[in-house]
């Protein structure tokens, strides 16, 4: 499911991963092995991920299917 909704929000927004590993100034392997569940997403890139594609962390590890973010404190 993880693969699935990051892919998806990344296709959504028109770009690659080599473009969004750059956003999270990760390596390009890095951010494949975060969609393909190989490596543990680090916390404040979970969160950097959720404020850029306006969505929940749960969204984005498949704990939901709930695409619309929850209210922010």
């Amino acid at each position: 499911m993880l693969l699935e909704h990051l892919r998806g929000l990344l296709e959504d927004k028109d770009l690659s991963q080599a473009e969004m590993s750059k956003i999270l100034q990760v390596h390009q392997t890095t951010y494949s092995d975060y969609e393909l569940g190989n490596l543990n997403i680090p916390i404040n890139t979970l969160k950097q991920l959720a404020l850029f594609y306006n969505t929940s962390i749960d969204y984005l590890l498949g704990l939901t299917n709930v695409r619309e973010p929850y209210p922010r404190a």
